[in-house]
């Protein structure tokens, strides 16, 4: 099954996937694990196209404001290239926790490579990235993790594309029963204007904050804290090519399309990246001990 949106939105995150794998070899990283988060996130493995999105994507604040700690299990739901992998898994493997990629059931050659990559490179560096844990998300797939086994899920600016392909409800059905009691769910996503109506395709990659909550409710979740750390009052929209117009994917033409040379990207490329909501969700419950 083809999900709108992922082969042209990520096309460039399959291609960098691909090239940290070939320039890795195949032989492990030796690297000093993290200790902190803050370690994790100024980690020398992360290339530099990654740490300069720290900028938009706040990686430090928003992990801090879901909550990760040492000894956590984490289950991140497609990790695509992993740039959030990047920080998360090293963080986690060196502070006693265990790391899940829950990732897609690709039916594209880009997806197939792109998850291939993701898994070939964290293999290749078990000193870094721990001994991760893969498994699958999907319209046909199971349970993720064993049930009550998460202390925290991530669902990373993927909503738009499980809204498109009928797959939205089932994730956050999936996400409440692999968390333990008093886990948390956290969400990135972009954000589209208040009020505006959902769109089930979601062709623009927006999506109403409200109705993302919603949705959570209507799972189990209740709504912990909304956050403006990811949030860029820039940001008005409305493009041509929806969110993707905008950096770090710059679409200049329709999906299927070559690029336009023609296109101007300086008025997209000043906006910088999506206006994103940054929602911090918890299964209700007393957490274990």
């Amino acid at each position: 099954m083809a999900f709108p949106g992922i082969s042209f939105s990520r096309r460039g995150l399959v291609l960098g996937a691909m090239a940290l794998s070939a320039c890795s070899g195949g032989r492990p990283k030796r690297v000093a694990p993290p200790a902190t988060l803050e370690a994790a996130v100024a980690g020398a493995w992360r290339s530099p196209a990654d740490r300069a999105r720290d900028a938009f994507r706040h990686p430090l604040e928003s992990l801090s404001f879901w909550g990760l700690k040492p000894h956590q299990t984490v289950v991140e739901f497609w990790p695509g290239a992993g740039w959030y992998t990047d920080i998360v898994a090293p963080y986690v493997a060196a502070t006693g926790g265990r790391f899940i990629a829950a990732d897609l059931i690709p039916a594209d050659p880009d997806g197939q490579a792109m998850m291939q990559a993701y898994r070939r490179r964290l293999e290749a560096s078990p000193g870094l990235y721990g001994k991760v844990t893969f498994t699958t998300f999907g319209a046909g797939s199971g349970a993720v993790a064993p049930a009550g086994s998460a202390d925290l899920v991530l669902f990373l600016r993927n909503l738009h594309n499980w809204m498109a392909a009928g797959l939205a409800e089932k994730a956050f059905r999936d996400a409440f029963a692999v968390l333990k009691p008093g886990g948390v769910l956290g969400v990135e996503e972009h954000r589209a204007d208040p009020g505006a109506t959902p769109d089930v395709m979601a062709s623009s990659g927006y999506v109403p904050q409200a109705y993302a909550v919603q949705l959570a409710k209507e799972a189990g979740f209740e709504l912990a804290a909304a956050s403006e750390i990811n949030a860029n009052p820039r940001d008005h929209h409305d493009h041509p090519f929806g969110v993707w117009t905008l950096p770090p994917v710059r679409r200049s033409s329709p999906m299927g399309q070559p690029p336009d040379p023609k296109f101007d990207h300086a008025p997209y490329d000043a906006i910088g990246e999506s206006d994103r909501m940054t929602l911090k969700l918890v299964k209700p419950g007393t957490p274990r001990a």
